[in-house]
């Protein structure tokens, strides 16, 4: 069972899983940090970092904040990518200042750990992107109407904010089959506890801020995306879940980026790599870790 250790970092206290090593590892890193996607968590991580951990790897996983039992941010603020960065750049430090990393990243988190490897190349000894190379692009001219749209939804959710919003385990698990077509209802099961809390009388609540039902009002932008992919210096690992996966149109393009690159489709596996195809994922991992 994993260690849950409550760190400070950029001002709120997180969240962190810790799957001690288990022996001696011939590795190029000794800690590895594993940064789950959108409306995920850190313990979703279980059926891949166990397997990490007794190659003689130390693993993290932390509650990105706003997710699972990580923090929440105070009246007025907001969860941003420079957000996330600035977080794992204190965790890091925090929890691994002397030891070389490997950073994993699904979907949003391969966003993040983009950005961290290209702001710190020489703390990333090897970089994997599983289905994460940044969300869709934008428009210049999205920027007006993004922050308008913004506002109002955040004015929206913070009236929502006040009722509690339950709901059974088998609405939950109808909503996450809908969210995840494909993945196995055993494996949907096994992760709800990751996902909710209980709520009383036998309801549950997800265990996500509501702001992130809204819209961030930065528009993304592929070509930033590329810039900080080009400053990584870690050999890169890309694991597609082929055609039922998450491609934006210039994929290639932002791919192309980095310097180092090795890219895997595990065509049947979809977006949710390491709930559908954890021993084939770990397999891969240990390899581009070794």
């Amino acid at each position: 069972m994993p260690t849950r250790h409550r760190v400070l970092a950029n001002g709120l206290e997180h969240s962190v899983l810790e799957w001690a090593a288990g022996g001696a590892t011939s590795a190029a890193v000794a800690t590895v940090v594993l940064i789950h996607g959108f409306a995920d968590a850190g313990g979703t991580w279980d059926l891949v970092a166990p397997t990490l951990a007794k190659a003689g790897l130390r693993v993290l996983a932390p509650d990105m904040r706003g997710f699972g039992e990580g923090a929440r941010v105070p009246a007025g603020a907001y969860y941003h990518f420079v957000d996330y960065v600035f977080d794992l750049a204190d965790l890091v430090d925090a929890l691994a200042p002397d030891s070389p990393i490997g950073l994993v990243g699904h979907s949003m988190g391969g966003t993040i750990t983009t950005l961290f490897a290209g702001t710190f190349p020489e703390r990333v000894k090897r970089l994997v992107l599983i289905e994460g190379v940044g969300p869709p692009n934008n428009p210049w001219e999205a920027g007006p109407l993004r922050m308008r749209g913004w506002i109002e939804q955040v004015r929206n959710a913070r009236v929502r904010g006040e009722r509690r919003i339950t709901f059974s385990k088998e609405e939950a698990l109808l909503r996450l089959a809908g969210n995840h077509p494909g993945v196995d209802p055993v494996v949907l099961e096994h992760r709800l506890p990751h996902l909710s809390k209980a709520a009383g009388e036998g309801r549950l609540a997800w265990l996500l801020d509501p702001l992130h039902r809204t819209t961030s009002p930065m528009p993304f932008f592929g070509k930033s995306f590329v810039e900080f992919a080009k400053k990584v210096t870690a050999p890169t690992l890309f694991v597609s879940g082929g055609p039922k996966g998450y491609h934006p149109p210039d994929e290639a393009e932002r791919l192309q980026g980095f310097a180092h690159l090795t890219s895997v489709e595990l065509p049947e596996a979809g977006h949710m790599v390491h709930w559908t195809a954890p021993a084939t994922l770990v397999e891969l991992l240990l390899a581009h870790l070794a």
